[in-house]
């Protein structure tokens, strides 16, 4: 603390100090020193929008909410036209039950601060709120300002294929959605998929569709999709998979042999041929995976689980815990792991791994990403999406055994 003090007497608009002696009093101090550092640092540094949004996010999170709005206010008059400071306010007023404080925050951002992600936001929050034809209208309108933002047509199509009732007319219109942001933006991965999983499940929305006429559609567009982006392990795994849920389990093996050969260093490839391997193989597929991506994340959790199901606890434990530390932001990691101690830990191992994930505050990860971001599930605690996430996974354990 003294040395940080001398240095920052010295070197008062130094933006490295401040986040060190932020960094100092959330590991060592109280919530009060930690405020009052991050208040000085406010002060020095009015346009760094990161030590308002720091101190407006502890109020919030020791319930002080009225302390955050005033922080957030102040943050305005320093940086009028910033897009963080308008999204944390509206964030706040949104996860707080003030959904039409929210909106007016988001219409005002429009206006004076507008981005591609504050239309998102924007039309997230409708969204939520069930207000899918303002929502959709938003959508548009950030369409008109920012055609290559994709985000905007994934949240178009997902409300005509997930939100609205199930029918012809919405299988279309979320296939237009998809198409229109293919058209601007080839590159995104996410669209394709999917685009492809649309196509898949096409037969819920028209009776005369049969399911494998839309698995051939759906083929066809990850075909077109490595074509247009080659060596990409997302859409191989996507491909390998939609072979398995059609029943077609010996393509899903040749897939996966190609895959590896355009993308042989891949660990998202390598961690999901350990798992879909036979019993017999799966040791020798650890041992490849882990020669050819000794420090990948997914890898390291895909062994870790593997000592799980050989009962070999302590190992497994090791290997749980080597993942979430490689790489925290990985939701998926710390979901098995946490799975893993309520299947075989203590309560005491079970809360520390908790206490660990919440304190990481993972944001990434394909399970994960597919839980947490279902509309029912948006304004949960990272700690109640683990317990989620977790429960998903200890179910289709149970699935895999029955």
């Amino acid at each position: 603390r003294a040395i940080l003090g001398n240095a920052l007497a010295a070197f008062p608009h130094k933006k490295s100090l401040w986040h060190q002696a932020v960094e100092l009093e959330r590991k060592r101090g109280s919530a009060e020193s930690l405020d009052e550092v991050l208040a000085a640092a406010c002060e020095r540094l009015p346009r760094a929008e990161v030590f308002w949004l720091l101190r407006a996010k502890e109020r919030w999170l020791a319930n002080e909410i009225d302390k955050a709005r005033q922080i957030l206010t102040e943050a305005f008059a320093a940086n009028p036209d910033s897009e963080l400071v308008w999204l944390a306010a509206a964030k706040l007023e949104w996860e707080t039950g003030e959904a039409e404080r929210a909106r007016v925050l988001l219409q005002r951002a429009r206006e004076r601060a507008s981005t591609d992600r504050v239309y998102m936001k924007s039309a997230l929050l409708e969204r939520e709120n069930k207000c899918f034809k303002d929502a959709l209208a938003l959508i548009e309108e950030g369409i008109q300002k920012y055609p290559k933002f994709p985000k905007l047509y994934m949240m178009g199509g997902q409300i005509y294929s997930e939100d609205l009732e199930k029918t012809k007319s919405s299988l279309d219109r979320a296939r237009k959605f998809y198409e229109r942001g293919l058209q601007e933006c080839p590159t995104c991965i996410t669209l394709w998929i999917l685009a492809s999983r649309l196509e898949e499940k096409a037969s819920i929305y028209v009776a005369t569709n049969t399911a494998r006429a839309g698995v051939t559609k759906a083929r066809s567009l990850l075909e077109l999709a490595r074509l247009k982006n080659a060596r990409n392990p997302q859409l191989w795994i996507e491909a390998i998979r939609l072979e398995r849920r059609a029943g077609n389990d010996k393509l899903a093996i040749t897939l996966m042999a190609r895959a590896l050969q355009e993308c042989p260093s891949s660990g998202l490839l390598l961690a999901e041929n350990i798992t879909t391997s036979p019993r017999v193989e799966q040791k020798a597929k650890s041992a490849d995976a882990i020669k050819k991506c000794p420090d990948d994340p997914m890898v390291i959790a895909a062994v870790a689980s593997l000592f799980a199901s050989d009962r070999k606890n302590e190992k497994a434990r090791k290997w749980f815990d080597r993942a979430v530390v490689l790489d925290s932001d990985l939701g998926d990691s710390w979901a098995k792991y946490y799975a893993f101690e309520q299947d075989v830990g203590t309560k005491d191992q079970q809360s520390k791994v908790k206490e660990r994930c919440v304190a990481a505050e993972p944001s990434h990860g394909e399970l994960w990403c597919s839980i947490v971001k279902q509309m029912a599930n948006r304004q949960k605690s990272v700690g109640e999406n683990l317990e989620l996430v977790a429960q998903h996974i200890l179910q289709q354990k149970q699935g895999t055994l029955n």
